[in-house]
């Protein structure tokens, strides 16, 4: 049975020696060190559970294993090697998948961890990939999206917003030191970046959730904002996810 949910995921994982593998890997990846919630293993169930839904063609096995393995190496978001998370991923993923594929099945899992990335720049040239993208992408969206981006603002040491100008009317974008210009420097963007029709609904659907807490912070704050500042002109940002 295709899985559904978290209980049938759970189910087919502890059924599958190389996905058991591939969870075990990204237990030991996510233990000590600084923990990042928003790549913790919850994260890669959820991506695990929209790849099956976005890529209904694709075996329920390749999915699951590179939605557990698309993080299998964790740069951080402002180090210089961050292009670099998926590749080594990828990598990593080949050595721990190695005895459970076959070659076909091995080079797409690997294919699509390379590809998924945001800071790669790279379209996916497979259902798997072009699944994976858009199933990492939604966790950047909704109220799942509004918590790692809060989260991830505190963790690089960003304020909330910039107290004299919020909203960017009259300086550059700079999320690496407003957590809210990451609204505007990608958050809001994403939906038209998604492969897959199923894929840019949900993105619609959970970023119309985001434009809600932007118009509720601008009454709170007093300040009206333009979303047309979002249009990616006179940025510098953090890297992708």
């Amino acid at each position: 049975m295709r899985p559904h949910d978290l209980l049938t995921l759970r189910a087919a994982i502890a059924d599958d020696p190389a996905l058991r593998d591939a969870e075990a890997s990204l237990h030991r990846s996510t233990q000590g060190g600084d923990f990042d919630p928003g790549h913790d293993v919850a994260h890669a169930h959820r991506v695990a559970l929209w790849t099956l839904r976005l890529a209904p063609d694709e075996p329920a096995r390749t999915c699951i294993a590179a939605a557990l393995l698309h993080d299998a190496v964790n740069v951080p978001k402002d180090s210089p090697e961050r292009a670099s998370a998926s590749t080594l991923s990828a990598q990593l993923a080949r050595q721990i998948l190695a005895t459970h594929l076959d070659d076909d099945a091995l080079t797409r899992v690997a294919e699509a961890i390379r590809d998924h990335s945001y800071s790669r720049g790279a379209r996916p040239q497979t259902d798997l990939g072009r699944a994976l993208q858009d199933a990492d992408r939604l966790e950047a969206l909704g109220a799942l999206g509004l918590c790692r981006t809060l989260s991830c603002g505190a963790r690089m040491g960003a304020q909330y917003f910039d107290p004299r100008d919020p909203w960017a009317h009259d300086r550059e974008l700079q999320d690496t030191k407003f957590t809210v210009d990451h609204f505007f420097t990608k958050l809001l963007k994403l939906p038209a970046t998604m492969n897959t029709t199923a894929g840019r609904d949900e993105a619609e659907r959970r970023v119309a959730f985001m434009r809600a807490f932007l118009d509720q912070l601008s009454e709170e704050l007093g300040v009206p904002h333009s979303t047309g500042r979002g249009d990616g002109s006179r940025t510098r940002g953090r890297s992708g996810s």
